[in-house]
């Protein structure tokens, strides 16, 4: 990805040359799929929203980052702020859409200011009748599923909803909405301008025990040897987290860093945060720290969740204290399970993978803390 502090606006001058089709069609030959997580075709979701008959659609730039070990976007926010609203107008144009938001997490609050003067700068070069509008986060983690940004943007409690109807179809305001990340709108500009754009490259958010911690970009199935040999670290490595939404599994230095490679560890790739584990730490109280935060951020919308994550906080407390017993493990690994199973939205979906992974790939640290008979 190229960061540039300065933009002549060719994406969009080729976007409208192109036009609508020419442009979905262009972005599908160059294989962009969103960056937030899921991976999905950017062209499909914009097609989506195009297919519904209406006299307005609406367009979010996602910038609640708040998954834990992430924070690419806040390096692009504050790095390359006019390639991502370039990306927003081109999607402003294909979707015809008149009111866009950037829905920024309340604890990058800090960059309000300056990210408003970008947008009046290049709303001005674009001589385009669109808004852009900011809109401070609530500040929950809940809050990055799509469905919990409109109902806040809206002005409602940040509520996951229901799906579907997707935000493609019924968004703000009843209307048809395309959610998009900051990563993926700043990569569309580029995706169209340059043949040798390369869909495989992934912005990683490297944290942990390392001394070189950061923003890297690396094309996927790059090896572990050559991410530790550039972020080096402190000392010998036990596990890799891939935030509390991902999971957690061992550093082996000859894996290849790859959607297959984690998936078959039953992690997720998610965001492409790597937070990096040492020797010395227990798992257990790795797990534990991460269930405190789903604990914390859970909306209580849903039973599932609200009461379940509780009863996973205990479950670890009792386990670190050594009066856990085997049918102690046994029943947080079918909560686990249960929870994600029976819960309305991603958080609660999620809130049991960094335990079921923790208890699969790293057993020792669990059963060292089991009572013995």
């Amino acid at each position: 990805m190229q960061v540039l502090r300065e933009t002549n606006l060719q994406g969009l001058a080729l976007a409208k040359k192109l036009g609508k089709k020419g442009t979905l069609e262009l972005l599908a030959k160059r294989g962009l799929v969103g960056r937030g997580g899921a991976s999905f075709p950017t062209h499909k979701k914009w097609e989506r929203a195009l297919s519904v008959k209406t006299n307005e659609r609406f367009l979010i730039c996602n910038a609640d980052e708040g998954e834990p070990g992430t924070f690419k976007d806040k390096f692009l926010i504050k790095n390359n702020s006019e390639t991502l609203i370039e990306g927003i107008l081109i999607a402003a144009f294909v979707l015809d859409a008149k009111r866009c938001f950037i829905y920024l997490r309340a604890e990058y609050d800090s960059l309000r200011l300056e990210l408003e003067k970008i947008i009046k700068k290049v709303l001005k070069k674009s001589k385009m009748k669109v808004s852009i509008e900011i809109v401070r986060g609530a500040g929950a983690y809940v809050c990055g599923e799509e469905t919990a940004i409109i109902q806040s943007i809206m002005g409602r409690r940040g509520q996951p909803m229901e799906k579907p109807p997707y935000p493609t179809i019924k968004g703000l305001w009843g209307k048809p909405t395309v959610l998009n990340n900051v990563t993926t709108l700043t990569c569309v500009p580029q995706a169209l301008l340059y043949e040798d754009w390369n869909p495989n490259y992934r912005l990683f958010s490297i944290s942990g025990e390392v001394e070189h911690p950061g923003v890297y970009e690396w094309e996927l199935g790059v090896k572990m040897s050559t991410i530790l040999g550039t972020v080096k670290p402190k000392g010998k490595m036990k596990a890799m987290s891939f935030g509390c939404f991902g999971g957690i599994m061992p550093v082996y230095k000859s894996n290849r860093v790859s959607p297959a490679l984690i998936c078959d560890k039953n992690c997720h790739h998610g965001a492409y945060s790597l937070i990096f584990v040492g020797e010395k730490k227990n798992i257990v109280d790795v797990n534990l720290s991460m269930a405190k935060f789903y604990t914390y951020e859970s909306c209580g919308k849903c039973t599932p969740c609200r009461e379940g994550t509780i009863r996973l906080v205990e479950l670890l407390k009792k386990i670190k204290s050594g009066q856990a017993t085997n049918k102690d493990l046994k029943l947080l690994k079918e909560l686990a399970n249960h929870i994600q199973e029976t819960s309305l939205c991603g958080l609660g979906a999620s809130c049991g993978n960094h335990i079921l992974t923790g208890m699969k790939n790293f057993k020792k640290d669990y059963k060292g803390f089991i009572k013995k008979k």
